[in-house]
């Protein structure tokens, strides 16, 4: 009679197990198996989606550079040069430098801005100042002054607040009265350093076609080789200037302004509207608003500016929530715009509308995310659910080597850059939907932190690289989550599955982890 209770006890538990089981089965059979199954299926249209717009991006790329029909090269730019040389008609260029704080690169920039190429009477270096540092607010003018009692046009413009950010700069520089005689603006971000013949190998594309709004160039990063983060940004940068950019130039006149490194026609500009401060892109929507007015732009891949890549983890995901969200709030408030525009024709208006906006700035955040670090996953967990492999595995290897071969000395690290995107992927999915819904954050507006040329990094990170003291600044618990749940789903496929998805799992775990903990770019002390 002693045992009743616990014979009681174990019938009680294997009821309650019985009765979970049950309720599981209910569940899952009915109700998640079938809405897995179409998740995976609309993942998979995605990424056959991103598939065909990048094998269409290599083949048009090819085809432009087999053929040479490039269109910077169209142009004859000696012969612009050298004509305007003769004819000693030369245009009066304003160069605008936005700058909010930026300790470590104004020098550089004033620098590299006054010792451009051109009549020192046909050029207006306009250093527009947002800094909140008083003592470095007076070193920026003092900079100014010297470059001023050399010879140089230099106007140092402050403004005592922020509205706008830096479209609110730049639109405010535009409206002084000694713009009125300028016919073009070159701007540069605080870390760009310009060559001195810049001006010669941009403004003769403007002087000589009237239709043209905007010459863009490349950019080259000083610090490329600084730690394995940068050398992984200049992987996806190397085919966004490559392939993207180029296409867009060479075949719809059309590409985003990247906001820096690039020349515009000032009368184009005020006729698209001007600077706009409603999304934290004010260079893309620019960009859509000129060429919805009919005006064309030329990428000139074989002109690079030098510039910095940011290389703390923090200021990396500051800067890429700002790209991700920015990008997706602006085609929310402007797709009815381009969907109606007259000026632009139906072509245009698809290649703006999918391929600039929805495949490449929406959905390959959503798929690169949602597909290969939440559903394969589950998957893993509910064996029911079919995957095909070729979505799986030959999609995204194809994807992965037509974005690699762009950058062939970084080809060895193919690996942990299809790692680190798929980590970055989270947080650009994140900010692609706050974009869209307009959530907190949609105009948050961080400025990317600098640690100047390559040769300062060196000594300062020298004396810096050391985990940094506060827990608070090195924890990332989204990224730890997700490690937790990938190596889970990693240990289960040993145990039970029969694909061999964990080699690829504890990868990405491992990923999540190392950049959960703060393990990856540039260590600096507060």
């Amino acid at each position: 009679m002693r045992n009743l209770p616990i014979d009681g006890e174990i019938l009680g538990s294997e009821v309650a197990s019985k009765s979970f089981n049950d309720v599981w089965q209910s569940f899952r059979n009915p109700v998640l198996v079938p809405g897995l199954q179409l998740a995976v299926y609309l993942c998979a249209l995605m990424s056959i989606m991103l598939f065909v717009e990048r094998v269409y991006m290599a083949f048009v790329i090819s085809y432009v550079k087999l053929s040479g029909k490039k269109k910077y090269t169209k142009y004859n730019l000696e012969e612009l040069k050298a004509k305007l040389e003769r004819e000693k008609q030369h245009p009066v260029v304003l160069v605008q430098i936005p700058m909010y704080n930026e300790k470590e690169v104004y020098r550089l920039s004033i620098g590299a801005a006054c010792s451009l190429l051109w009549p020192s009477s046909k050029l207006v270096v306009q250093v527009l100042d947002d800094s909140t540092d008083t003592t470095l607010r007076a070193l920026v003018e003092l900079e100014c002054k010297k470059w001023e009692s050399k010879g140089i046009k230099i106007m140092y413009e402050f403004r005592n607040n922020r509205n706008g950010y830096k479209a609110g700069a730049l639109r405010e520089g535009l409206r002084k009265h000694y713009i009125n005689e300028c016919e073009y603006v070159a701007i540069f971000d605080a870390d760009f350093q310009p060559d001195p013949d810049y001006l010669w190998r941009t403004v003769p594309f403007l002087i000589k076609n009237p239709g043209l709004a905007l010459v863009q160039a490349r950019w080259k990063f000083v610090n490329a080789d600084e730690c394995l983060m940068t050398r992984l940004q200049e992987m996806s940068l190397d085919y966004h200037f490559s392939v993207e950019q180029e296409v867009g130039s060479s075949t719809y006149s059309f590409f985003g302004f990247n906001g820096t490194a690039g020349v515009w026609r000032i009368n184009a500009l005020k006729d698209s509207g001007g600077w706009k401060d409603r999304t934290t892109v004010e260079d893309m929507d620019l960009a859509v608003r000129a060429s919805l007015r009919g005006w064309e732009f030329v990428f000139v891949g074989d002109l690079s500016v030098k510039n910095e890549l940011p290389s703390t983890y923090k200021a990396y995901r500051y800067q890429q929530h700002r790209w991700s969200c920015g990008p997706a709030n602006l085609f929310r408030k402007m797709f009815m715009e381009i969907l109606y525009s007259e000026k632009v024709s139906a072509w245009k208006k698809f290649y703006v509308i999918y391929d600039f906006f929805f495949v490449r700035k929406i959905l390959a955040h959503f798929v690169t995310f949602f597909f290969y670090c939440v559903i394969i996953p589950v998957c893993v967990l509910v064996p029911d659910v079919h995957l095909p492999k070729y979505v799986a595995i030959y999609i995204p290897a194809t994807i992965t080597i037509l974005n690699a071969i762009y950058t062939p000395r970084s080809i060895h690290l193919l690996i942990f850059w299809i790692l680190f995107e798929n980590v970055m992927s989270m947080h650009r999915a994140k900010a692609a939907i706050i974009g869209l819904v307009e959530a907190d954050r949609v105009n948050e507006w961080v400025v990317t932190e600098k640690l100047g040329n390559s040769a300062k990094q060196k000594s300062v990170i020298k004396s810096t690289r050391r985990p940094r003291s506060s827990i608070r600044e090195r924890i990332h618990v989204m990224e730890l989550l997700m490690g937790l749940f990938l190596f889970y789903c990693g240990i289960y496929d040993i145990m039970f599955g029969h694909d061999h998805f964990y080699i690829y799992l504890f990868l990405q775990a491992g990923a999540f982890f190392v950049m959960g903990f703060g393990y990856i770019g540039t260590f600096m002390n507060n």
